[in-house]
């Protein structure tokens, strides 16, 4: 990357050397007519985050960001263009075949020792950051009933548990309707079983069922699927509304509110310690993206995720069809030949599973990514991977699985694109801190997780600022290095594992939990 200018003077910020295009860094985009220090004059007003031609382009002559062909101009393109989706023809994806397999060693780099925060130790050995009452849902059916409970716990339990942070409805979207014993409906099933496990509650597990569902409880959570307690009980503490016991829509209600308390006297006893970075379980994803995602928040990204390993913590980057292009990028930095096929596997898997619905990855791109001068998912998945860092993949997961014992360092977890699906799979993973890159704005924040958000650029900070964490538009405006902004994004990450309220916590803006169930719904 280029250095960037000051804002005051109009400045292209390229990527690689061999780029024959690159992006306005200027708030507010560029003027026709605008010369360029060391550039081409402008021949069209060209939005911020938006391509130039640097150089003179030919139909059918490869347009190149990043260093890797994004497209194919579709008729001649001259020097201080605008260059956009409508003048581009994609590249066809890049097939499994000879791949490198492995072939990045990673420099030798010390361990990042001396950092630590505030967290709750669990008896399984994970960490919280979060000390929450997760309230489990076998069905959709039962979900109104959960939150009308939930909120009287609030209103009526939770102030004379002063060391409790909230209390949390586990609802979601699976119903009956699916077939239970198709081979892929086992994915939303280990979902909610792991979400139920994730480091934020504790080791604490209370189920609300409804009775008849095709999930029953001990389908959801057999024996043997939890650790348990010495004082506790060794099946799974379950309400089921359709008990003969339950007499009246209150009856449920102050059943649910007796069994949270229970829990919520545990959960008092909880205090935090002092633990070492190495205990953090982030995951990455970055939504909203426009054309400076991949230019200022994920590069920064890159390097935290790059500190997070040396200090012995747990990254992982997800995102298949953002990913799906630079597939040769990722088998190479896989830590060994078995990681790199599971990665291939992954991704193969998916792109089958978007072929039975008829598209590919190139549906993926939203008309706001374009608008933020993203022209295709190839450009997209370039500027999405730089979020991973430099670190060797050490693991990978298929979507709904949980992190086993060991699993450390950069981890590939295979989820779709979507940012409530990504963001599901990753607490059922065991995430215990998410950091969230936005170039077009989202207020996303998750209940069960506190998620750290980073502006793409500074008219947006500006914009949203009691709802973007971070300003990474900064390093665009020429006042900070990505490697400075990735420190300081390291050291907020311990500062909010300890406790500090993200905008999204204070706000208390949570969006839903989003199921992946590839199944078939009869």
């Amino acid at each position: 990357m280029t250095a960037p200018k000051p804002p005051s003077k109009p400045h292209l910020i390229r990527m690689h050397p061999r780029d024959n295009v690159a992006i306005v860094g200027n708030d507010g985009g560029l003027a026709a007519g605008t010369t360029i220090p060391d550039g081409p004059t402008l021949k069209d007003k060209v939005p911020q985050a938006h391509k130039v031609a640097l150089t003179d382009l030919t139909a059918g002559q490869p347009v190149i960001r990043y260093g890797v062909t994004i497209g194919y101009a579709l008729k001649d393109i001259a020097a201080g263009s605008w260059v956009h989706e409508k003048l581009l023809q994609m590249p066809s994806a890049r097939n499994f075949e000879n791949l490198p397999i492995a072939t990045i060693k990673p420099h030798q780099t010390e361990p990042l020792t001396g950092f630590t925060f505030e967290g709750y130790r669990n008896d399984d050995g994970s960490v919280g950051t979060r000390n929450l009452l997760g309230i489990t849902t076998t069905v959709q059916c039962v979900a109104g009933v959960v939150e009308f409970a939930v909120q009287r716990i609030r209103n009526e339990l939770l102030p004379r548990y002063k060391n409790v942070d909230d209390v949390v409805g586990l609802e979601h979207s699976y119903g009956c309707g699916v077939a239970i014993d198709a081979a892929e409906a086992i994915i939303p099933i280990r979902t909610v079983r792991n979400i139920s496990l994730n480091p934020n509650f504790g080791g604490e597990v209370m189920v609300v069922s409804l009775g008849c569902e095709k999930l029953q409880p001990d389908r959801l959570l057999p024996p043997g699927s939890f650790p348990i307690k010495d004082d506790r009980s060794t099946s799974v503490n379950t309400i089921c509304l359709q008990d003969a016991e339950h007499v009246g829509f209150m009856s449920m209600i102050e059943a649910i509110m007796r069994e949270a308390e229970i829990h919520l006297k545990r959960l008092n006893q909880r205090t935090r310690e002092t633990v070492p970075a190495s205990a953090l379980v982030v995951g990455m994803q970055c939504g909203g993206s426009d054309a400076l995602s991949g230019v200022t928040a994920n590069p920064a990204l890159g390097i935290a995720a790059d500190l997070l390993v040396r200090a012995g913590a747990t990254v992982m980057f997800s995102e298949n069809t953002e990913v799906r292009d630079g597939v040769d990028q990722l088998t190479a930095r896989a830590a060994n030949p078995d990681v790199a096929q599971a990665i291939i596997d992954q991704l193969e898997w998916y792109d089958n599973y978007l072929a039975r619905g008829k598209v590919d990855r190139s549906a993926n791109t939203t008309p706001g990514n374009k608008a933020g001068g993203l022209s295709n998912i190839v450009e997209k998945a370039m500027g999405s991977i730089i979020k991973s860092g430099s670190a060797q993949i050490s693991s990978v997961l298929a979507p709904g699985e949980k992190l086993g014992a060991g699993q450390r360092g950069l981890v590939y977890a295979a989820t779709p694109a979507s940012d409530f699906i990504c963001g599901t799979l990753q607490l059922a993973a065991g995430m215990n801190l998410h950091i969230f890159t936005t170039g077009r704005g989202t207020p996303y924040g998750l209940a069960e997780c506190p998620v750290i958000k980073v502006a793409t650029r500074s008219d947006l900070a500006r914009r949203w600022h009691d709802l973007m964490d971070v300003n990474a538009g900064r390093v665009a405006d020429g006042e900070l290095s990505i490697e400075a902004l990735g420190m300081e994004i390291f050291k907020l990450m311990l500062e909010v594992a300890s406790g500090r309220k993200t905008w999204a916590e204070q706000w208390k803006i949570h969006n839903a939990l989003v199921l992946f169930n590839p199944a078939p719904i009869t």
